[in-house]
């Protein structure tokens, strides 16, 4: 069964920060090879950041993060572990994030993810752009 749960660092236990950060680094760095940004930039210690994950067997399978520092808050690092992918596991923590924060949120979505998280109500605000190496769109939802 996935469990979903949400937190901000200052409630977050220590070893599910660390299996939080070990699946970004598997997703981001050594399955997307991304390496010329730090996958710890600081903003994780943020004590607005809020972040999401869920949880199998008490495996972190899926994770995002909520940068909640002004009236539009940033969704960023969804990633999903490969076994955990194609079972909707990522829309249920976007859904729990939407429902959370009713405001606007941008994301900089990767672009071949644009009609996924269109399907959520973001909206292209610009053209393409690379971040990180790999194509980007910026999008935004509208608040609630």
């Amino acid at each position: 069964m996935t469990s979903i749960r949400s937190a901000t660092l200052d409630r977050l236990a220590p070893a599910t920060l660390y299996r939080i950060v070990r699946l970004r680094t598997e997703v981001f760095v050594y399955e997307q090879g991304i390496v010329c940004e730090p996958e710890l930039d600081g903003l994780d210690l943020e004590p607005t950041t809020m972040h999401y994950w869920a949880e199998e067997d008490g495996d972190v399978v899926a994770t995002l993060r909520v940068l909640a520092d002004g009236p539009v808050v940033h969704i960023g690092r969804v990633a999903t572990a490969k076994r955990a992918r194609g079972r909707g596991i990522a829309a249920r923590l976007i859904e729990t994030a939407l429902d959370d924060f009713p405001q606007p949120i941008e994301i900089h979505a990767q672009a071949y993810l644009e009609d996924w998280y269109g399907r959520f109500g973001f909206e292209r605000t610009g053209p393409n752009f690379l971040e990180a190496g790999i194509d980007h769109v910026p999008m935004r939802r509208s608040g609630r």
